[in-house]
């Protein structure tokens, strides 16, 4: 066997990637070398030269766009820079430095063959090469390669949009050295955040043959049981556990003619298969696509937008309507029961064709899979990962079928197939009917291929997955519990002396329990532990404050009340920050108001990369009053104290505004994490990384910071503000209530009514918190705002 010089067969998590080269800045090519900028890797992409203008002008204009994208490819837009522009006359030396070159240009063979053999003599004798292709022969394309090569080949298929599609297929070849497949998988997993399925070379892979087939069942029986598209996406989508844009419109978003090459590829590829009749467009699909209606990026496809409304395609009138997307009555209540084993006997008995229709569409999904799971996965969990982690479905197609009762489905299965109802005649595999209870279980995921159950992959990547995604009635170990109230629990993961302090509530909001939970919680950490980490077991870190209790005192007109809650989430905060214990904040997902507010006074933060942080107290009428502005001021005087207003004019309108991270990167840059917080890529490590860092800060003899003197910018710096809001009230781009917010924000920040460059402790600031905060909550215009967010999940102007 050979191995690569980077790394030794003990070692396969050892490959580094420094730089990597990108083939092809088309939508995925570019998507592609951004996400490998975001995570770190110097990245050229390349693409063919310009007949007019800079010779790299395409792969120029691909990296402008990136800016314009939504949603964001780059974490951070300034990042763009970093992308090397490139072509293929001038800059071919680019590649003798590269580690690892992505293939990503047109799916024509003869194209990808051609490109291969102009890049191979480039190369250095240890890069390695991976192929993008969403569907086509791994083998056939190393053949293009010099023999020498092709045991570093292999394919990598990322799903868009690259950035936030979790599913990367790694496909090897029958060459493929298992070092460079282990040293790849783990860069994938750790470096670039990704969720890995080792695919077979088989046509489409895994993620697109089963989810275009599922697409291709329900075109089929929508025309079989007449139905209107927008039914059958209010059928498809969030009611049956799957995304929003349901069925046509994510063909409408992925480009109908993108979604007709993956059908062909099937048709031409898979000739032998039993469903080969129904690899084609429909008559209706082949109609918009002759009329260049291509969905989204054409303006409209199966449906489009005429102003604010929504409207579909009618195909029997020919022509466009107003969407109504609403299931039947008798079929919305069965979609209601809990139980998927009675839901599915109701789909299939009810004689509503809406029922039927998805009793259809499922039974040949199930029966499908179930046929090619030999030759196109490993196991079982590798097609429900797929589909999952790449269509964004909460349960694959086996986990589905396995919760709804596995041998009571297979058996009508069989008997639709015996009856002619189901696509195919082909039969269920015998191992379907063997007696079992579903093919996953405690020994692991069936694999048809080998005929046994196979575990979790012992890759050490995985090790870093504490609480990795569970497949269906997996479970892990929950640690042990210290001590618990009804808003958190305090708990540790094996003996590291590393306590995990968890919340209880709906969204993680805080409330009293969660308050004095976290401060018992820490009291009991400095007696018996080493270091905290403050992790969710799910999403978000935390929406924030509990408004509904917050509004309830104000209604009841219990301020002193409302007041000392205040007060305590101030002391929490304080407790986090002055604990002598490290106290580490390991964030995912939102973290809003006080969840922002904790992690600011953290010893250290370890956020994934997909962390939507801000103190966005404003949009409901309030200032941010857990300690956050005052952690600003604190920050802004250590950064410059000559003038910490030069750095309050950096966080300001970020407050103001309530302005919210797009990512943890762009967090950094606003000011709501620090330059020594740490982005992890993968959420699933996200627990063992913090953990490890709350370690090395108390192995180093953490000491918590000492009480602050703070130099403030004062009434001057607090009047600059008030200007600038004068201009926008003026302009009519704020209210007078979102002045008011706004001023006391900066009055808080810039140290109250005080001479510019006065020292103030912390309390002064907390104070001056605490007065606005309350002040405020007690305003007819903030409570409604309250009220309003409560009942409707959006923000009042007023």
């Amino acid at each position: 066997m050979t191995t690569s010089p980077r790394q030794s067969p003990s070692t396969p998590s050892a490959l580094r990637i420094r730089k990597a080269a990108v083939l092809g800045a088309g939508v995925m090519g570019a998507q592609i070398a951004a996400h490998l900028t975001n995570a770190g890797v110097e990245t050229v992409l390349f693409d063919l030269p310009a007949k007019e203008g800079p010779k790299s002008g395409i792969a120029l204009k691909a990296i402008a766009n990136l800016a314009k994208l939504s949603p964001a490819p780059l974490a951070d837009k300034a990042l763009a820079a970093s992308i090397i522009p490139a072509n293929y006359d001038d800059d071919l030396d680019h590649l003798k430095d590269v580690d690892l070159v992505i293939e990503a240009i047109a799916e024509r063979m003869d194209w990808k063959l051609d490109l291969y053999k102009k890049i191979a003599g480039h190369l250095s004798k240890t890069a390695i090469i991976a192929s993008n292709t969403s569907g086509l022969s791994i083998n056939k394309l190393a053949e293009a390669l010099p023999e020498e090569m092709r045991h570093r080949f292999s394919g990598v298929h990322f799903f868009n949009p690259p950035r936030y599609m979790h599913l990367v297929e790694l496909i090897p070849t029958k060459l493929t050295d298992k070092n460079v497949l282990d040293g790849l998988e783990a860069f994938l997993v750790t470096t670039v955040g990704k969720g890995v399925v080792i695919a077979k070379d088989t046509p489409n892979f895994i993620g697109n043959r089963i989810g275009v087939f599922s697409m291709l069942a329900t075109m089929h029986h929508t025309e079989q049981f007449k139905l209107g598209f927008d039914t059958v996406d209010a059928l498809t989508g969030p009611a049956v556990g799957r995304p929003k844009s349901a069925t046509y419109r994510t063909a409408d978003v992925v480009g109908l003619d993108t979604m007709a090459h993956v059908i062909k590829t099937m048709a031409d590829t898979l000739p032998d298969d039993p469903w080969h009749q129904y690899f084609k467009a429909p008559v209706w699909l082949q109609g918009l696509l002759d009329k260049g209606a291509l969905g989204q990026k054409t303006g409209g496809g199966f449906y489009k937008k005429v102003g604010k409304d929504i409207q579909v395609l009618d195909v029997a009138k020919q022509d466009f309507r107003p969407s109504e997307q609403n299931p039947s009555d008798e079929v919305a209540a069965i979609l209601g029961v809990k139980d998927p084993a009675e839901k599915f006997g109701k789909l299939r008995a009810s004689s509503d064709p809406q029922a039927q229709f998805l009793w259809a569409s499922f039974r040949d999904l199930f029966h499908y899979t179930a046929y090619h799971l030999a030759d196109i996965a490993d196991t079982a969990r590798d097609v429900d990962f797929a589909i999952r982690w790449g269509y964004g479905w909460k349960l694959g197609p086996f986990e589905t079928w396995q919760a709804a009762g596995w041998q009571q489905i297979a058996e009508w299965i069989n008997e639709d197939i015996k009856a002619g109802k189901a696509m195919s005649n082909a039969p269920l595999p015998a191992w379907v009917t063997d007696g079992r209870k579903g093919v996953h279980g405690k020994d692991g995921s069936y694999s048809a291929s080998a005929n046994a159950d196979k575990p979790r992959s012992q890759h050490p990547v995985y090790q870093r997955q504490l609480f990795p995604d569970p497949i269906l009635g997996e479970t892990f170990d929950t640690g042990t519990t210290v001590w618990e109230n009804d808003g958190v629990r305090l708990w540790t993961l094996g003996d590291d002396g590393v306590g995990i302090i968890s919340f209880k509530t709906k969204m993680n909001t805080v409330n009293d329990h969660v308050l004095d939970g976290i401060q018992h919680a820490i009291k009991l950490a400095e007696e018996k532990l080493k270091a905290v980490v403050i992790w969710q077991t799910g999403e978000p870190f935390s929406a924030g404050a509990d408004l509904k209790g917050a509004l309830g005192l104000l209604k009841d007109g219990k301020f002193d009340d409302f007041e000392h809650m205040v007060a305590n989430f101030q002391r929490t905060s304080m407790a986090i920050k002055h604990a002598l214990v490290p106290v580490v904040s390991a964030v995912r997902g939102m973290a809003f108001g006080g969840g922002c507010e904790f992690q600011m006074h953290s010893a250290r933060t370890v956020a994934a990369l997909e962390s939507y942080i801000g103190l966005v107290e404003a949009g409901v009428g309030l200032l941010p009053a857990g300690g956050g502005l005052h952690e600003l001021a604190v920050r802004a005087s250590k950064a410059n104290p000559a003038d910490p207003f030069e750095e309050l004019k950096k966080v300001f309108e970020t407050v103001a505004m309530a302005k919210v991270s797009p990512s943890a990167i762009e967090a950094k840059n606003m000011g709501l994490l620090r330059d020594s917080d740490v982005v992890v890529f993968n959420a699933y490590e996200l627990l063992y990384v913090a953990r490890k860092v709350a370690l090395s800060l108390a192995e180093a003899g953490y000491r918590p910071p000492l009480p602050a003197h703070v130099t403030v910018a004062g009434d001057v710096g607090t009047a600059t503000f008030k200007a600038s809001l004068a201009n926008l009230q003026a302009g009519y781009f704020a209210s007078e209530h979102d002045v008011d917010i706004a001023s006391r924000i900066a009055d808080t920040l810039c140290g109250g009514v005080i001479e510019r460059g006065s020292t103030v402790d912390e309390e002064w600031l907390l104070a001056l918190e605490r007065k606005h905060f309350v002040e405020l909550a007690k305003t007819e215009k903030t409570q409604a705002r309250i009220a309003h967010t409560m009942t409707t999940g959006k923000p009042l102007r007023n």
